[in-house]
């Protein structure tokens, strides 16, 4: 009981901190930049997509249910982000060889990329507190590189649906 009791505080106590600390982009903000490895070890740098959309989403853990429901879901509506202008990054901090495993297990189209320090989590607020996990949250993010939408509100099987509509709304 004592520690069912323990738990509860600290969850309690994380929740509070995570809205009164957390490092938070907003609308219209620059997309913090970053430069991370993707799942072949290749180099991504979000600057070089500047003058293209870019759909950025966190996910907590490689191989999970959820996580596994959300790729697959990218991955079967990645034709429609691309027909908008639009690319798919999956980012969660699994190491590059955890998301080249994730990756070809479920032929995703898409890159993922590998933030095992969490230091691009931390910069998009996306980080859960005490934890080296991701929350489940969606930035779509236009060509001159500002934060045009956040999702936090994700659904993982219904995520990809949602950022086709959003973009469409955007591009208008």
């Amino acid at each position: 009981m004592k520690f069912l009791m323990a738990a509860f505080l600290l969850i309690s106590t994380l929740m509070i901190t995570e809205t009164t600390f957390a490092n938070e982009v907003k609308l219209n903000d620059p997309a913090p930049l970053f430069k991370v490895k993707n799942q072949a070890g290749v180099e991504f740098d979000l600057a070089s997509r500047k003058g293209k959309w870019t759909v950025l989403y966190f996910y907590p853990k490689a191989g999970t249910p959820g996580c596994t429901k959300q790729a697959c879901a990218f991955r079967d509506s990645v034709k429609k982000i691309r027909d908008l202008g639009a690319e798919v990054y999956g980012i969660s901090t699994d190491t590059i060889s955890d998301q080249a495993k994730f990756h070809k297990e479920h032929h995703l189209g898409f890159d993922l990329l590998a933030d095992s320090d969490a230091k691009v989590t931390e910069l998009y607020g996306a980080k859960m507190p005490v934890v080296k996990v991701s929350k489940r949250w969606t930035f779509i993010i236009d060509p001159q590189l500002k934060i045009k939408n956040v999702l936090k509100d994700v659904d993982p099987a219904m995520d990809s649906d949602r950022v086709v509509a959003e973009i469409k709304k955007l591009q208008k």
